[in-house]
């Protein structure tokens, strides 16, 4: 077995025995044991009473964090004439149609988000195979298809979060970095959780929300008490 180093060692102490703690204190824990050369994401993951391999199960929306995901998101549009000039306007990072397509189809996918026009669909539903398993296909129940280019790519650039359940019924999320403020991240914590809970389906039954846990990307993760998550 590998030898832990004295970073990890020290940051699992720190954890040991720590559960349900309020979202205060978990963020408090995370930023104290933060220590490597790069400033770690803080990320959740939220354990659903859902099924999601049921339609009406699924658990699928867009949250704008408050206080932004420190994140530098690079965004994809599919369109053409004013509508692309309308995106690279805004500060779209590609904007392109079938050549953008075959740039894709030759594996190279240098965005974290990908909008496009209604009419744009045709073209992008052939790289669904592609864009799909790597939550990058857009959708309008989330707003990545939609003639409003300027409004998404504004909000993908601006600390908009897409969630998705998994197979599990798990949702993750970075919810910023640790070198936030802690209370600007406990705002974002909140505002991921309350968007999530507004997102319950119809089909789920008994709990729904089971369990919330942040941790930072590097390191140890810590479970955070349902009431204060909530901010109830």
């Amino acid at each position: 077995m590998a030898k832990l180093g004295k970073r990890i060692r020290s940051a699992r102490d720190a954890f040991a025995g720590k559960s349900n703690l309020t979202v205060e204190d978990a963020v408090a824990l995370i930023k104290a044991n933060s220590n490597t050369k790069f400033d770690e994401t803080v990320e959740i993951a939220m354990n659903l009473g859902v099924d999601p391999r049921h339609a009406d199960q699924m658990v699928r929306g867009v949250v704008s964090l408050p206080n932004g995901t420190g994140k530098t998101v690079r965004v994809a549009v599919f369109a053409r004439g004013p509508k692309a000039d309308e995106a690279t306007a805004a500060g779209a990072d590609i904007v392109g149609a079938e050549d953008l397509m075959e740039t894709i189809q030759s594996g190279k996918i240098e965005f974290d988000r990908c909008i496009a026009t209604p009419d744009m669909m045709p073209i992008v539903g052939r790289l669904g195979k592609i864009l799909g398993p790597r939550n990058l296909m857009p959708n309008p129940k989330v707003g990545t298809v939609t003639m409003d280019v300027k409004t998404a790519v504004e909000a993908a650039k601006g600390g908009e979060v897409q969630f998705k359940a998994e197979k599990a019924g798990v949702v993750h999320a970075g919810v910023g970095k640790a070198s936030f403020d802690a209370e600007k991240l406990a705002q974002n914590v909140r505002a991921f959780v309350d968007a999530v809970s507004k997102a319950k389906p119809t089909g789920a039954k008994g709990t729904y929300m089971q369990k919330v846990s942040l941790s930072s990307s590097m390191g140890p993760g810590v479970t955070v008490d349902l009431v204060s998550a909530s901010g109830n």
